[in-house]
């Protein structure tokens, strides 16, 4: 999944007191965190602060990463617990203000034309921003980011297993939601038909 980007000297730098190494690290990254952002939070305008909370905190965590782990993996790591975090504080205030119109609002489809490619069909990421968060989680990191369950598994801290069951079970429920549509899925060699 690394593909041919070596993030290895960034990061040597940015731990050597290089600034313009962040900015670099950023350029590299802010596609693939920014669109994974979008897909899993259901307030499109709160997707800039997150997203700058996770380079905050990429910054304070570098040290910490270790050279032999690949990195895109490690930050997508950091990207689901700070978008946990936010579900979590977000979770909070809608208990204690009773935020019903946020429930009612129409999620604005404004995807990156890399993004309508990958989902081509707006019926089928309706269906997947309707899945329980753990379902979304896995068919985001799947399906629009490319990651092999193993990835999935190691990005969200989570057995093979579960990993593979979660992606079992979203299947099935976006097979039961929209049975009269065709949606394909590449998963082991193997396309997975709804119908």
């Amino acid at each position: 999944m690394e593909g041919q980007i070596d993030y290895q000297p960034v990061i040597e730098r940015m731990l050597s007191g290089n600034k313009q190494a962040y900015g670099d690290l950023y350029e590299l990254t802010i596609q693939d965190v920014y669109r994974t952002v979008h897909f899993l939070i259901e307030d499109k305008s709160d997707a800039d602060d997150l997203v700058q909370d996770i380079y905050i905190q990429v910054w304070k965590s570098i040290g910490k990463y270790k050279s032999d782990r690949q990195f895109k993996p490690w930050l997508m790591g950091i990207v689901m617990k700070q978008v946990k975090a936010y579900r979590r504080k977000r979770w909070m205030s809608y208990r204690v203000v009773k935020k019903v119109q946020e429930l009612e609002q129409v999620t604005v489809l404004d995807f990156s034309n890399e993004i309508v490619n990958k989902i081509t069909n707006q019926q089928l990421v309706h269906l997947v921003n309707e899945l329980p968060y753990k379902l979304k989680q896995v068919i985001i990191l799947r399906y629009l980011n490319g990651y092999s369950q193993e990835e999935v598994a190691t990005i969200l801290e989570i057995p093979l297993g579960t990993v593979k069951s979660r992606i079992n079970s979203a299947l099935k429920k976006l097979r039961a939601k929209g049975s009269n549509k065709k949606f394909s899925f590449r998963e082991s060699e193997e396309i997975i038909n709804e119908s």
